[in-house]
């Protein structure tokens, strides 16, 4: 199993180059940052930008892919944004990842002043902006007219060093955008069950995320997909109980994700007196001790 860690942009470039240079030195497998405007649960906190963030990460690092945790729509096209991951495939040499999903119903959802998409219209604006994210990236030049988007000759001067493009992880927990991933995606990423009692507590949790996982194979079987075929990354901080909150809780954790399938743990870098991702920062190098043998 591959664990990636997700660093979140809250603090200006001097004070945080050094935690990704540190990712890379403790020997993870990818790093992320969440691309949001501001996230509800930590809005009171400084936030930075995306993709300059990832940038700046690639001119530090050398070995890790990086990647967006997860981009959506909810403010973004998809014309300029392939430009974007064009660039940042560029400078990182061809370590770029696209974590991309729906969009949820916060801040983000709102800022351009538009009420929040329902569930089944963020689906299929999510599907909309998949196919033409791809047809920018992947075509000397695309005309769309659709729903959601619409492009005018669009180009890509200047291609994705990965070629045809960079690696899409398609975020899901339904199986219409579960579809999504199993037709475009080289990932599939989960954060488990939508909502209910399976989060109740760490049991309820993964009992919801054993159920995803059992849809994803039956939407890979319809689709004559092989399994083998596509990554499956979990996100595993959306359970009650942070991971890094203790070896024990990650060892935990790591032991479950692999026995249900998963490749890939998603973990985040601690905030401490954060109440969310509440943990000391050494607890990263205590995790990284722990790579070599989920690797084995």
């Amino acid at each position: 199993m591959r664990v990636g860690i997700v660093v979140l942009p809250q603090k200006r470039w001097a004070q945080q180059r050094h935690l990704w240079q540190a990712v890379e030195e403790y020997g993870f497998d990818h790093a992320w940052t969440y691309d949001h405007l501001t996230w509800d649960p930590l809005a009171d906190m400084p936030w930075g930008a995306t993709l300059p963030t990832l940038v700046a990460a690639a001119t530090v690092t050398s070995r890790i892919p990086l990647g967006t945790w997860v981009a959506s729509p909810n403010y973004r096209h998809p014309v300029p944004f392939a430009r974007e991951l064009a660039a940042l495939d560029d400078v990182s040499d061809g370590r770029a990842v696209l974590g991309i999903g729906a969009g949820g119903t916060g801040s983000d959802a709102a800022v351009l002043g538009d009420p929040p998409a329902a569930p089944a219209e963020r689906a299929a604006r999510l599907e909309e902006f998949v196919d033409v994210l791809d047809a920018v990236l992947t075509r000397p030049s695309t005309t769309h007219t659709g729903r959601y988007y619409r492009a005018v000759e669009a180009r890509t001067t200047l291609p994705c060093v990965q070629q045809p493009r960079l690696p899409f992880v398609i975020a899901a927990n339904g199986p219409r955008l579960m579809r999504l991933a199993a037709r475009a995606g080289a990932g599939w990423a989960t954060t488990g069950a939508a909502s209910g009692e399976e989060r109740v507590d760490d049991d309820g949790w993964w009992r919801g995320v054993a159920e995803v996982c059992a849809r994803f194979e039956e939407v890979l079987d319809r689709a004559g997909r092989a399994p083998s075929s596509i990554d499956r990354y979990l996100s595993v901080d959306a359970a009650p109980s942070f991971s890094l909150a203790s070896l024990e809780t990650f060892r935990d954790a790591a032991g479950r994700a692999a026995a249900l399938g998963f490749t890939d743990l998603v973990v985040h870098w601690p905030v401490p007196g954060a109440a969310r991702y509440d943990a000391p920062e050494s607890m990263v190098e205590a995790v990284a001790a722990e790579l070599p043998a989920l690797r084995g």
